[in-house]
């Protein structure tokens, strides 16, 4: 609801401070032309989430406030103030205790996400006049205001997360190359025992989560480590014994090797298709995206293959307050691919599944039973999108 006369700057016994009144001059001001879709500036947040200080447990308790603004753009200033309940809050959070979601409230309003917009006695509610609706509650238009701040940040996290990828790859390439070169016959004179040492060290380092600081080190060391045997095989001739072994012409070789390449790639493909198929039911993933279509909106890249599901669907899983150990039984019990397909089917029908989590685990049990499989569940939702295209 828009609200009419005056905005406050403080909140019912709160004491201010520099973030209130920051919001109070952020709010003041117009929403931005563009239209901003709170499921976008929710998924920035999620990714720029460390730097705003919050938690996936705070942005699910953002998620169910988000649920109660009508509409997907952010584009409705008199709708921008919600006013639900606690008792409303928790019901959407799977039960949540009510301390803990007001303490997660609190960190969403003290990061700036969102702002308090507190009646004279504290309550949120809406009151209606002759001059128009009056609403206090919580102000979702910061989302919309810091949207271009969400999204930066979250551009910065997912390009340290490619530089992390990258040079993860690289050390894994330089680690293989070094064990590669100590096998060589040429080598066999000077002492591995420095280079084995090096290489134990980099794979129990490896197993630790490193920042860019200490993998950009440990590929430093082993650049230098490989430089110091090229150099060392350059320095010698090739032994005879080497080229006599390539006993076909190059034209030959390169066809030999197209061949390869084209029959490993497409039985990787085959293997990983097979890797991850539904149990219990035949349904191909064109068919589930096709109508659990609501699960593709929180994926940046389009999902083709099994895996870019599985990640997807173990994205959405906090979102929808299904913890790790609830997920991880799902698993085990319908198999990964069928519970991320169950996972689909669920948050396609979220507004009717009052506890998801409980749900999933209900399922999973008939699974484990064999009293349950995918495929009817996700066809059955197709029905509904027939009848409306009637």
């Amino acid at each position: 609801m828009k609200f009419m006369g005056y905005i406050p700057i403080t909140s019912f016994r709160r004491m201010v401070d520099a973030v209130q009144l920051q919001q109070h001059h952020l709010i003041s001001h117009p929403l931005p032309a563009r239209a901003i879709s709170k499921w976008d500036a929710l998924r920035e947040l999620a990714t720029a989430r460390a730097s705003f200080g919050l938690t996936d447990r705070d942005l699910t308790v953002l998620q169910a406030l988000l649920s109660f603004y009508p509409g997907t753009n952010l584009d409705q200033p008199e709708k921008l103030i919600v006013y639900p309940s606690n008792e409303s809050i928790c019901d959407r959070l799977n039960g949540m205790p009510c301390s803990t979601m007001r303490r997660h409230l609190a960190k969403l309003v003290s990061v700036g996400v969102i702002a308090r917009r507190d009646s004279p006695n504290g309550k949120r509610y809406v009151r209606r006049s002759a001059s128009g609706p009056m609403a206090y509650g919580f102000d979702l238009s910061p989302l919309a205001h810091r949207f271009d701040d969400f999204a930066e940040l979250a551009q910065q996290v997912r390009e340290d997360e490619q530089r992390l990828n990258d040079l993860r790859h690289s050390i894994s390439l330089m680690r293989r190359d070094l064990r590669g070169l100590l096998e060589f016959p040429d080598l066999s004179t000077i002492s591995h025992q420095h280079y084995q040492a090096l290489l134990d060290g980099v794979s129990r380092q490896l197993r630790r989560k490193l920042d860019l600081e200490a993998l950009a080190e440990i590929a430093h060391v082993l650049k230098q480590s490989l430089s110091e045997l090229t150099d060392l095989l350059a320095a010698q001739p090739i032994a005879a014994s080497v080229t006599e072994e390539m006993s076909t012409s190059p034209a030959e070789n390169e066809q030999h090797y197209q061949n390869q390449t084209k029959y490993s790639y497409e039985s990787e493909i085959e293997a990983e298709t097979q890797a991850h198929t539904v149990e219990g039911g035949d349904i191909a993933l064109p068919e589930v995206l096709s109508v659990c279509s609501e699960i593709t909106s929180y994926s940046e890249d389009p999902v083709r293959h099994w895996p870019d599901f599985l990640l997807l669907a173990e994205k959405v899983r906090p979102m929808i307050g299904i913890s790790a150990g609830a997920w991880q039984r799902a698993q085990q019990q319908m198999g990964t691919a069928t519970a991320a397909v169950v996972l689909a089917a669920i948050l396609q029908r979220l507004g009717s599944i009052r506890s998801p989590a409980a749900y999933l685990q209900a399922l999973a049990k008939k699974a484990s039973a064999g009293q349950f499989t995918p495929a009817p569940m996700v066809r059955a939702l197709l029905r509904p999108l027939e009848s409306s295209q009637l």
